[in-house]
């Protein structure tokens, strides 16, 4: 990051950030449209991919994985190693014991909040983390609900709460900062 730049509460900074994969699972995913499902799969795995190469942590949630199933094959491929799914009954994450531990374990006060539905367990979770002061990032590309005019009411609410609502590709350039680095061409490779 360049040092002569003010500070601004939406500067997303690698040394700052987390990302929170809330409740990508099997069952849940078979309710929603499956154009939608992809293009979320996809920008979830980029800024999974993309935490990697930067070095920021992952916490993954799963809710009543009894009922609803495993987090979805595709995104459990590629998170890291530690990336181990918390499971969850609560709606917000902000209200889960084994949550606040990983937050408290990563020391992270911003938070890439992804996953579904973004008009419960997302928005819940961002209105709460942001109510606790923490910087929240919610892009509009790695949500969904089952119906859209859900996922854009989550967003709305998320929003009013004081996250910020962004786009995948906002957010890894914006934790990158600057072209011409090795972590920019794998980050480049990531959204093509």
């Amino acid at each position: 990051m360049n040092a002569d730049l003010a500070p601004s509460p939406l500067r997303l900074d690698p040394a700052r950030a987390a990302l929170l994969v809330v409740d990508l699972q099997e069952r849940l995913a078979a309710a929603m449209d499956a154009a939608a499902l992809d293009r979320v799969v996809r920008n979830t795995i980029a800024l999974v991919e993309g935490a990697k190469v930067l070095g920021l942590p992952v916490i993954v949630t799963e809710q009543y994985p009894k009922g609803i199933g495993p987090t979805l094959a595709a995104i459990r491929a590629a998170l890291p190693d530690d990336a181990r799914p918390i499971e969850k009954v609560d709606f917000s994450c902000a209200a889960v014991p084994a949550v606040r531990e990983a937050l408290a374990r990563v020391g992270r006060d911003q938070l890439v909040v992804v996953g579904m539905e973004a008009h419960v367990c997302v928005y819940q979770t961002a209105r709460d983390l942001a109510a606790e002061g923490r910087h929240v990032f919610v892009p509009h590309d790695a949500v969904l609900s089952r119906a859209d005019e859900n996922r854009r009411i989550g967003l709305s609410l998320a929003e009013r709460a004081g996250a910020a609502v962004t786009a995948t590709e906002t957010v890894l350039f914006d934790l990158l900062g600057r072209a011409g680095t090795p972590a920019f061409k794998e980050i480049s490779r990531l959204i093509k």
